[in-house]
């Protein structure tokens, strides 16, 4: 039920386009810029063709939430603030960010059959996704390394916030006593671990894969 209240808000906020074409995507726009593709064909034989070009966070609107723009066969269709909802042609486009770049951009069927959009060969997301198609030993071993990284960015967050807890001068020692993590970082250490932890969240965007813990944590 929930779920649908915020279906319903999103289909609320967009709003419709000014006709303007679709940029191309240029090298430089990778870290600030995503840009992902949804080709339907219609009954009748003609080829539909949507994309979702969305602007990171600190390249959104002036009120600091990130836009997502709809573009129906180069021409700029609809735009609303994330999380979108989109309809389209058969069912609608989804859209979430997160601190790192896209959660989620898929096409949602009415039957709810869900697919990823395709990501812009040149934008950073298509060519993660082309290293996993010509690479997918490599690919894997990547993401891999970027769980485990934020498995253990987590352990040590929680450590660390539960030896302060307790030693608060009004906290919970006086019903469960002190804690002292094991592991003492020392400041260029937990600068060190806070950056591994950013290109982890990264590379999992990249993806578009997202864990409230491991990924909302690094935020």
């Amino acid at each position: 039920m929930f779920k649908d209240v915020r279906h319903r808000r999103a289909l609320q906020r967009v709003k419709p386009g000014d006709g303007r074409a679709l940029k191309r995507f240029r090298w430089w726009q990778s870290p600030s810029r995503a840009l992902f593709y949804l080709r339907l064909r219609n009954d009748d034989g003609p080829q539909t063709v949507y994309a979702v070009d969305v602007r990171h966070q600190k390249h959104s609107s002036s009120s600091g939430k990130v836009i997502a723009h709809l573009y129906l066969d180069g021409r700029h269709h609809a735009e609303s603030t994330v999380p979108a909802v989109f309809p389209v042609q058969g069912g609608t486009v989804e859209v979430r960010a997160s601190t790192f770049g896209l959660k989620r951009c898929h096409y949602v069927t009415a039957e709810g059959a869900e697919y990823q959009l395709i990501p812009d060969p040149h934008s950073a997301e298509g060519r993660r996704a082309r290293l996993d198609r010509s690479h997918p030993a490599l690919s894997h071993w990547i993401g891999f390394v970027s769980v485990i990284v934020l498995v253990i960015g987590v352990v040590l967050l929680i450590l660390q916030l539960a030896e302060q807890v307790t030693r608060a001068p009004e906290g919970v020692a006086q019903y469960v006593g002190t804690f002292t993590s094991p592991i003492d970082l020392a400041a260029w250490g937990n600068t060190v671990v806070g950056l591994c932890t950013v290109a982890a969240s990264t590379e999992r965007a990249l993806r578009l894969r997202y864990h409230w813990l491991l990924d909302g944590g690094a935020g």
